[in-house]
């Protein structure tokens, strides 16, 4: 519910917010919640200079892995 209201964010804004973010699962998982929600400001969004860190992260053991992302997330939420 959170993410669905994130529809109006300025892509300028989020931009800066993200390249100074430091938690790596925070941005990872960021990023699958918006494609799942279909979010338009996203294509206005470089990943380029962001640091997404190199690893798998896991948010639920026994969840999914997400390929693109390399997070893991609860069952449940991958296939909605």
């Amino acid at each position: 519910m959170m993410m669905e209201g994130l529809r109006t964010l300025r892509p300028n804004h989020l931009q800066i917010l993200l390249e100074d973010c430091h938690s790596v699962k925070v941005k990872r998982l960021f990023f699958w919640f918006a494609e799942r929600h279909g979010f338009s400001w996203l294509t206005h969004i470089d990943k380029g200079p962001i640091d997404f860190g190199t690893g798998k992260r896991m948010v639920v053991p026994g969840g999914k892995l997400d390929k693109e992302y390399l997070i893991t997330v609860p069952k449940d939420l991958y296939g909605v």
